[in-house]
Parts: C-alpha cells; structure tokens; sequence
C-alpha cells in the first residue's frame, strides 16, 4: 500500500471513526438495544394494524364502501 493510501485511510479513521468512539465511551454500551428497538417498533405495528382494522370493519365503513361499489357498478359508461 502506498504512503499516500495509508495517509488518506489514516485521515479517515480519525476524521469519522473518531467521534462515534468518543460517544462509545462516553454512553457506554449499547448491547441489545436494537432487538428492544425492533420489539417495540413490532408492538407498535400491531397496535396500528388492530385500530386499522376495527375502524375498517365499523358498520358505516362497510356500508360508505358498499354503498361506493353499487354507485360504481350501476353508473353508465358514457
């Protein structure tokens, strides 16, 4: 490897590495916080998708809806 790579490669390490190993010592470790991040974030999407769809299977969506289809399948193409 020429010095020139090295010195670029060495400039990098200390110019973007650098401040993420200062903030690894600084907060400690992270170990597992993504997993919680993952099963919090699945929770979440549960939660979503069960009020999705109890206001998607409510009485006045189901009857807006059909009402909608039979509008469109008795309109006239012109």
């Amino acid at each position: 490897m020429s010095t020139k790579m090295q010195a670029c490669r060495t400039f990098l390490a200390v110019k973007i590495a650098g401040p993420w190993r200062r903030r690894a010592k600084i907060l400690g470790s992270e170990a597992g916080m993504s997993t919680v991040e993952y099963a919090v974030g699945t929770v979440a999407a549960a939660a979503f998708a069960a009020v999705l769809y109890a206001v998607v299977t409510g009485a006045s969506v189901v009857s807006g809806l059909g009402a909608l289809v039979q509008r469109a399948l008795s309109a006239r193409s012109t």
